[in-house]
């Protein structure tokens, strides 16, 4: 296991993002790769990213896998399944910059990702930080989607730091106990959480913070961070909350990676040994700093990565 490396488990897409003139850009991005490639951005070199998913062999896919490679990713755990292609999305925008999506995802080569269980747990072992998310077990069959659970707990029992990000997206689950039944049981397998506030209200009855935290806390969790959006985060653990203020944002374009930012900025401080507190206010400094650009997948400015370090 090394503690210099990150995995991040789940499906990356083809992105079509609105521009000027109501024409589109075409990019790759997903909640989980999103949180992979701003993690590389901010990680020094001696640290490695993985992304562990599902592609065709198909141009688009292996115009993706390139672009892993030009990014710094490590491939090694993504699973050509023969036959097969990756997904697209669509992103539409309010004028005060919130989205919304559509989906072309049915035959994603990502919802056999883990259709190799020897890859999956070779790829899981060399890690010592590893990232999933909602999104990533709501693609899944109930047996990939258990046999990845297993493959965490696992991982968690041999000493790596599970994270896990619930992302709810309730059109992809096959009713709303599975939903439940299964985020509870990714937040057992982890060591940290990083949901949502607004989520937890809407989604699991949740009324207010303490009541999010509580939920957490009750599911074995040794660290949590509740994500606030615009009003910040707390952070949870060893029986201490800090609230987190978010960082000023000059203008909101595109919420579109917001909290994945925040979730790799957070892993990237982590893995340099940083105390939680201190990763989770650099890490609203970059969500702050990429909601003010369109797309998921933005460039950090000198003046925000100099504030990183």
């Amino acid at each position: 296991m090394d503690r210099q490396r990150l995995l991040s488990i789940g499906e990356c897409m083809v992105e079509m993002a609105p521009v000027e003139g109501g024409l589109y850009r075409s990019a790759f991005a997903g909640d989980t790769f999103n949180t992979a490639w701003y993690a590389r951005e901010l990680l020094p070199a001696g640290f490695h990213v993985d992304y562990a998913s599902g592609v065709g062999n198909d141009p688009l896919s292996e115009a993706l896998i390139g672009f892993m490679h030009e990014a710094g990713i490590g491939v090694s755990g993504v699973r050509v399944v023969p036959n097969a292609r990756i997904g697209l999305y669509m992103i539409q925008l309010a004028d005060n910059g919130e989205r919304s999506f559509v989906y072309w995802r049915d035959t994603s080569a990502a919802r056999q990702l883990a259709g190799d269980p020897a890859l999956l747990r070779r790829t899981i072992e060399r890690a010592g930080f590893i990232h999933f998310s909602g999104i990533t077990l709501a693609i899944l069959s109930p047996s990939d989607r258990e046999l990845l659970l297993s493959e965490l707990r696992r991982a968690k029992a041999a000493g790596a730091t599970i994270s896990f990000d619930p992302n709810i997206r309730p059109q992809l689950w096959e009713s709303r106990q599975a939903m439940k039944e299964a985020c509870e049981a990714a937040a057992r397998a982890s060591t940290l959480v990083l949901p949502g506030l607004d989520e937890e209200k809407a989604h699991f009855g949740i009324g207010d913070q303490k009541e999010a935290i509580d939920r957490y806390r009750a599911l074995g969790l040794e660290a949590i961070v509740l994500k606030k959006g615009g009003e910040g985060a707390i952070v949870w653990q060893k029986g201490t909350t800090t609230p987190i203020s978010a960082a000023p944002a000059p203008r909101i374009v595109d919420t579109t990676a917001a909290g994945d930012s925040f979730d790799g900025a957070l892993l990237a401080h982590l893995m340099r040994g940083e105390a939680l507190d201190r990763a989770a206010r650099k890490a609203s400094i970059v969500a702050a700093e990429v909601i003010g650009q369109r797309g998921a997948l933005v460039k950090i400015s000198m003046r925000v990565s100099a504030n990183q370090r």
